[in-house]
């Protein structure tokens, strides 16, 4: 079965196109063909919309499907809103759904509703598939999810913790819980899904139960932009004494912040690098970020009842030794230990990097958005 995993932004579309076997997993060669079309509607770019966007990846596909049909498409979508707790086939309410939603996600559902309805008319006949960023957190339990404000604000605003990156911590959760041979729903972890944007999740009896991100994917950790849990105070003082507006804001906190707003450099990366040559702005942002994080593992190990297993994945995660390195050694009052040589070295799949003395097993599990939306997509397109 061939599966086109999309995922439309607002001036981008990203593609992959992935092989699966009859029970739904990859087959030997699993990604055919992948790419970006970027710049859509940029004046100049030769990408007027979508629909042109899915011209040129048609174009692109003719070669690696070698004239066979793709069976079905699953779409990544932000924002699912308390509507959508599961993928769900696309029809054309679900598509004005997303639509609905878009106040809570503008730069990303109303992107997805238009790539979702340039496919359906370029290829009616494809079943589609959509799969929300937001649905596998959708089981956390009210006291994690409202905020202390007055009901109506949720009842008539919908303003309340969503959650984010849950296609890659659902995908994660199982695994971890399959290599350390416990059953997904008695598994208690703490999944750390940490790049360029980043969230920690509680996981108890297999489920979100809570997470770092909020209303939107600003809150929580510090990112490579994004400034993460800020005093609310903040923004009415800026508005209110320095004349900055909504708009100044938004871009203050998620374009200009995080790492890039401390070290002057958005990739770890490279404020690892100039850490290690005595920068002393870099230094200070690690210290910054792997403190936030330390702290929602601890709080997140009391809120699962005590972790089963710490989990790395995501670009940092996975990747980032020393980064792990610095948020582990704030962890020894929980009995985290860490076996260096383990964690420096590189491994395919999920591996362990704790000691055999650590009271909680540490793991790195690499992710891949795409593979679990190819066989969400496989399941509901069968």
């Amino acid at each position: 079965m061939l599966v086109l995993v999309i995922n439309s932004g607002s001036s981008s579309l990203k593609y992959q196109l992935r092989e699966l076997a009859d029970d739904g997993t990859d087959a030997p060669v699993p990604v055919l063909a992948q790419g970006l079309v970027e710049r859509i509607g940029v004046p100049g770019s030769g990408v007027p919309d979508h629909a042109a966007a899915l011209e040129q990846v048609e174009a692109e596909l003719a070669e690696a499907t070698g004239g066979r049909t793709i069976d079905a498409a699953g779409h990544r979508v932000v924002h699912g809103g308390e509507r959508f707790t599961a993928p769900a086939r696309v029809t054309n309410e679900v598509i004005r759904a997303i639509e609905r939603l878009a106040p809570l996600a503008p730069l990303h559902n109303h992107a997805a509703a238009q790539g979702l309805r340039a496919m359906a008319e370029r290829w009616p006949d494809m079943p589609q598939v959509v799969v929300f960023d937001t649905s596998f957190h959708q089981t956390m339990p009210r006291e994690a999810w409202q905020y202390a404000l007055p009901d109506e604000v949720y009842t008539e605003h919908g303003i309340r913790r969503y959650g984010f990156h849950g296609t890659s911590h659902d995908l994660v959760t199982g695994l971890a819980a399959e290599h350390l041979g416990i059953p997904r729903g008695e598994f208690r972890a703490v999944v750390l899904h940490l790049g360029n944007g980043a969230s920690a999740t509680a996981i108890r009896d297999g489920v979100s139960v809570d997470t770092s991100m909020g209303y939107t994917p600003l809150a929580g950790l510090v990112m490579g932009t994004r400034s993460g849990d800020l005093d609310p105070s903040v923004v009415t003082h800026l508005m209110r004494n320095h004349g900055y507006d909504a708009e100044e804001l938004d871009t203050l906190m998620n374009r200009r912040s995080g790492l890039l707003g401390l070290a002057g450099e958005a990739d770890m990366r490279q404020v690892l690098e100039n850490a290690a040559s005595g920068d002393g702005r870099a230094r200070n942002a690690l210290d910054v970020a792997s403190y936030r994080l330390a702290k929602y593992v601890g709080g997140y190990h009391v809120a699962v009842g005590g972790a089963q297993a710490i989990v790395f994945t995501a670009g940092i995660g996975e990747n980032s030794a020393p980064f792990r390195a610095r948020v582990l050694d704030r962890l020894e009052a929980l009995g985290v230990a860490y076996d260096a040589e383990a964690n420096r070295a590189r491994v395919a799949g999920p591996h362990t990097i704790s000691a055999p003395e650590s009271a909680i097993p540490v793991l790195v599990v690499p992710t891949d958005e795409e593979q679990a939306i190819a066989r969400l997509t496989w399941e509901l397109a069968r």
